[in-house]
């Protein structure tokens, strides 16, 4: 039902109780989707998939500084009241790993079968403005390019999202810098915004006809101009609190000339090369193919992960207190780790003998040594290339590539850097010292 035959339409307002949350819920489960939203998974706010809105975070949020993560309880029962989780809607859409192909061998016959089904219906609940600016870059990688990514625009035409406004910022965002938010602007079919208050309630913006169509189906009444400027109240003061600052004037001009500034040999001494910036990150989009085989069929079935398996997040957990929903280090005897589980997947039953081969696509990093690697070695053998790589791609380089900055100021890859490293200490020293060259000028790492 489109939002002209509702009442509502695109740019309309409404306002709901708590349980209308629910009730919105409930009417996109009832419309085939399936539900992620925000929810306590390992010690950590993750999107992650619900039933309901019993599952969503109330009366909790997390304190966030460099290389640290820890929850903490509310004075009151908000479901929102946190600022981001280590995963974003990333790897919903451009997902951790995903089959192209397969080639199977039975007698004298061989079959291919390509990744082609449609997509599960997803519908997201509690996106921020970081994540929807961070969703728009990658539309211009996947969609707008010259060659769209097939199995990404069915997964973005598909999701219905929800944003949630910002009500608090965290101790590393800086969105506000980066002109991405508190407050998501569009993107989204309907977006929230956490009032306490005055009572417990939910000030709604709509933003499609899908939107319109599921707000009229739960019977929510319009919304009042005093709750519009309350609303619009919680942004400002969320816009005051950012944790970081980044300066963005000339950046790309400060990091072109400053490609053999000393600094780079400063924090390539501290990087780990643990890659979990890149995977935090909601706009990194490195990837790389591989190739997999069995040949040794009677020996039973092989494991696939399967296409939404997904791993959707770094891979250090960095400590007693932290918890980061994803796999493989763990630092610290007590910290949690809430990453993925195998899924056999729906190829992967043994059917007796046969031979197979499969090409798979998977994140990669820029910090991997193996992602430069040409014939004869890696373009950037060094930490120091390797790092300089990444931060000015990110604030320069993608700028020319696609029009707009790689960085959304969510601060996940300062968080979940489990050394600290700071992207906006590191532009700042840059700018501070700009102009300056390492000793040797003229040695590339």
């Amino acid at each position: 039902m489109r939002g002209a035959e509702t009442g509502f339409h695109p740019g309309d307002r409404a306002v709901l109780g708590r349980p209308g949350i629910a009730a919105l819920l409930q009417g996109l489960r009832e419309e085939g989707y399936r539900l992620i939203g925000p929810t306590l998974r390992g010690g950590a706010i993750v999107y992650d998939e619900i039933q309901g809105a019993e599952e969503l975070p109330a009366g909790w949020t997390e304190q966030q500084e460099a290389g640290r993560y820890r929850l903490s309880r509310r004075a009151d029962e908000a479901l929102f009241g946190y600022a981001v989780g280590p995963r974003s809607l990333k790897h919903l859409l451009f997902v951790p790993r995903l089959r192209l192909v397969q080639l199977r061998r039975r007698g004298g016959s061989i079959s291919r079968t390509d990744e082609a089904e449609a997509p599960p219906r997803l519908a997201v609940l509690g996106a921020r403005a970081c994540d929807l600016a961070a969703v728009d870059v990658q539309d211009r990688v996947f969609v707008d390019g010259a060659h769209p990514d097939p199995d990404y625009v069915a997964r973005r035409r598909s999701l219905f999202v929800i944003a949630v406004q910002c009500g608090q910022a965290g101790g590393t965002c800086f969105c506000a810098s980066m002109r991405t938010g508190p407050r998501a602007e569009r993107g989204f079919d309907l977006a929230l915004t956490e009032l306490l208050d005055g009572g417990h309630r939910f000030f709604v913006e709509v933003g499609s006809d899908a939107g319109a169509s599921l707000l009229a189906r739960v019977g929510a009444p319009r919304a009042g101009e005093d709750d519009a400027r309350a609303a619009f109240e919680v942004s400002r003061r969320t816009a005051t609190q950012m944790g970081r600052k980044l300066e963005t004037d000339g950046i790309q001009e400060l990091f072109y000339r400053n490609l053999e500034h000393p600094r780079w040999d400063d924090v390539a001494e501290r990087c780990l090369g643990c890659t979990n910036c890149t995977l935090a990150c909601p706009t990194c989009f490195c990837s790389t193919v591989e190739d997999v085989t069995d040949v040794a069929a009677d020996a039973g079935p092989s494991v696939d992960m399967g296409r939404d398996s997904a791993y959707a997040g770094p891979s250090v957990d960095m400590g007693r207190d932290s918890a980061y929903a994803g796999p493989s280090v763990d630092m610290g005897r007590d910290s949690a780790y809430a990453g993925p589980s195998v899924d056999m997947g729906r190829d992967s039953a043994y059917a007796g003998p046969s031979e197979t081969a499969e090409r798979f696509r998977r994140w990669d990093s820029c910090f991997s040594i193996d992602h430069s690697y040409l014939h004869g070695g890696s373009v950037r053998a060094s930490r120091r290339a390797r790092y300089r790589q990444w931060l000015t791609h990110k604030l320069a380089t993608w700028i020319d590539q696609f029009g707009t900055s790689g960085c959304v100021g969510c601060g996940r890859c300062i968080t979940w850097c489990p050394v600290g490293i700071d992207i906006t200490e590191e532009a700042a020293a840059i700018r501070a010292a700009d102009g300056a060259v390492r000793a040797g000028e003229g040695r590339r790492g």
